[in-house]
């Protein structure tokens, strides 16, 4: 492992000293691959060199317990320990960042929010998980875009899609598709009944024409007038746009914008993206056929996390992750849960690369 990490050092050095070349600096092409290179690697180098350094003073440490002064050999014994952590967790970190890559994980979002079971409560929770994931992204300084949104008649959603744009926001929002489960006594139950209701969340990274070629022979395009409230003129022309994909059957709509050429372009963006999920499911699929069980699939079939609001209680039972205050967490406030899912799959990547390996 400390080969590769010492080429990989090297390799940074080199795009550090790339960044100063005046021949790079001219292209700025050449200059931006660098300097997104540059930061990819950024973390693992200072995290090596963290390690080399801890390491060695560990050594220097462990090197005074056969020391002649009896106060050296005591330091050395107290020092010892919590250096010995931390020489571990920084080795565990290590293992962590040198896991391959996802090459999504820079990418942007396209996330949709459907309700599921439970009729117009679970088209109000859809509403709420939506908001959840914009606050979130508020929270984060990433830009939302709303593409698309069905409402229901009891003011929640039947459907809506936005895009999130940001750096890495894939690799932070990856793990929340699946079902979301929400037990709690609706607003419309006279007796006091606890119900449940379901909101499905998919989470699509942000596909480019490079990744996914499309025919516009296979597109069928239809424009209608838009739905909702909208803004001023926006629901009295004919701008929301629907595209069909035939050879997949693949159906989707956009109707935010005015100018139906604006609306016809995030269709195809989210079209791109919905294709480009297929393409990597089947991968994942394939990759997976040999496995008996798989944990956190991100399968949008699974129920990934219930939101249980008697008890007050969040839980996400891939992980076994459990927190509270829902009031919070309705208002974005689930960092700490996002955290938990990352650190649990890649530990479970971690666990995997060595049973193979």
């Amino acid at each position: 492992m400390e080969d590769k990490l010492q080429e990989i050092e090297q390799r940074f050095e080199r795009l550090t000293a790339d960044l100063g070349n005046p021949e790079v600096i001219g292209d700025r092409s050449r200059f931006s691959q660098v300097a997104k290179e540059r930061a990819q690697l950024e973390q693992l180098v200072e995290t090596f060199r963290e390690y080399r350094r801890v390491r060695a003073e560990t050594e220097d440490w462990k090197a005074h317990l056969g020391d002649s002064d009896p106060e050296m050999r005591e330091m050395a014994r107290g020092e010892l320990p919590a250096l010995e952590a931390r020489l571990e967790t920084l080795n565990e970190r290590l293992k962590v960042l040198l896991l391959p890559r996802d090459p999504n994980d820079e990418r942007s979002v396209i996330l949709e929010v459907r309700a599921g079971a439970g009729g117009d409560e679970a088209g109000l929770f859809a509403a709420e998980v939506l908001r959840m994931y914009l606050r979130y992204a508020e929270r984060k300084g990433w830009k939302t875009s709303l593409m698309d949104s069905s409402d229901n008649a009891a003011g929640g959603i039947k459907d809506a899609s936005v895009t999130i744009d940001g750096e890495g926001i894939f690799s932070f929002l990856k793990y929340e598709s699946g079902v979301h489960r929400v037990q709690r006594v609706p607003a419309t139950e006279a007796q006091g009944r606890i119900h449940t209701s379901t909101a499905t969340v998919s989470v699509m990274p942000e596909a480019e024409e490079v990744d996914i070629q499309i025919n516009p022979a296979d597109i069928q395009m239809d424009v209608m007038r838009s739905t909702g409230a909208g803004g001023q003129s926006v629901n009295t022309t004919d701008s929301a746009v629907r595209l069909t994909h035939k050879p997949s059957g693949v159906v989707v709509k956009c109707q935010q914008e005015k100018s139906q050429l604006k609306n016809r372009a995030m269709a195809l963006k989210m079209l791109r993206a919905r294709l480009y999920e297929m393409e990597q499911e089947k991968q994942r699929n394939a990759r997976d056929a040999e496995r008996k069980s798989q944990v956190g699939t991100g399968d949008r079939s699974e129920k990934i996390r219930t939101y249980n609001f008697p008890q007050d209680r969040l839980t996400d039972h891939r992980i076994g992750y459990t927190r509270h205050n829902l009031g919070a967490v309705m208002d974005g406030d689930i960092d700490d849960v996002i955290v938990a899912c990352r650190t649990f799959f890649q530990a479970e990547a971690l666990r995997q690369q060595q049973a193979q390996g």
